[in-house]
């Protein structure tokens, strides 16, 4: 897995239930438009809203419909059993990464504690041959994952712990990452990223944000070696329009767009829909 991952959101109806059609059309879309992958049922797939059988619905439609080489997928929850019994059903259905955040309920959690949740994880899997990447998003969990805690874990199953994707937004952290594990494959989660990827030594970047940069995104990730400055100024301006506290209602407004489907407005609560006129200036804002 490398390259421009797309977080993808989660399409659902009025009884707060994913809708199949939507969310396959969606990411079909992305993987034909310069995605080279997809997260589900991440930060922006509203996956920790969403009760176990839906994600397990949602598991099982991308698995179906969409190549599983190309896919990855959120399975973690505070709960260590959960999280176990979310990540066999993800190998069950040919997932080869597994996306796991700390157990985000208990904060602060010691750097032990930390290597103690996931070596239970990765010994509760036993054979089973679907890796795991970290996810780091302290501005959510209050947990952030230190490299040192990385390290012994890659040291003490380098064939399981294969990648991270991190949202802290500090470059510094995944290059100090890229510095001590030089196998891991770091992906920022942003596509601004992306044009230092290559002296950075990063995989590319898994961005809620490339559901409506893809295009671009790709274009730059094709030309890593020397990236056009006119193409990252460009992304970089979109990714500013579309980031911010209502990132993932702003992606799903701007897809309802794209699809012409005005289903993909709804969220689930506690996020709220965008108002029309804020949907309105945000789509002049994306066009420039």
């Amino acid at each position: 897995m490398q390259g421009v991952i797309a977080a993808v959101p989660t399409p659902i109806d009025a009884d707060r239930a994913p809708i199949k059609e939507l969310f396959l059309e969606h990411c079909q879309w992305a993987l034909t438009n310069g995605c080279d992958g997809l997260n589900i049922l991440g930060s922006t797939g509203e996956a920790n809203s969403f009760d176990l059988t839906s994600r397990h619905t949602v598991m099982f439609w991308a698995a179906e419909g969409l190549p599983k080489d190309r896919l990855m997928v959120g399975t973690a929850t505070p709960s260590l059993q959960e999280t176990i019994s979310l990540t066999e059903y993800a190998d069950d259905l040919g997932y080869g990464i597994a996306l796991v955040l700390p157990p985000y309920y208990y904060s602060p959690v010691s750097d032990e504690g930390l290597i103690s949740w996931y070596s239970a994880l990765h010994d509760a899997l036993g054979r089973r041959p679907i890796q795991i990447y970290f996810y780091n998003y302290p501005q959510m969990t209050g947990i952030g994952i230190p490299v040192t805690v990385i390290s012994e874990l890659v040291r003490y199953a380098p064939e399981r712990f294969m990648g991270i994707k991190d949202s802290s937004g500090d470059l510094n952290y995944c290059r100090a990452i890229v510095t001590a594990n030089s196998a891991l494959r770091v992906f920022p989660s942003s596509e601004t990223a992306l044009e230092s990827a290559k002296a950075d030594g990063f995989a590319g970047c898994i961005s809620a944000s490339v559901n409506l940069t893809a295009t671009l995104a790709g274009q730059i990730w094709a030309q890593r070696e020397t990236p056009p400055a006119d193409l990252c100024a460009e992304v970089a301006r979109r990714r500013g329009v579309i980031a911010g506290p209502t990132l993932i209602a702003n992606v799903k407004s701007l897809v309802a767009g794209r699809a012409k489907d005005t289903r993909w407005r709804a969220v689930l609560p506690p996020f709220l829909p965008l108002h029309k006129t804020v949907e309105n200036d945000l789509k002049t804002a994306l066009e420039g």
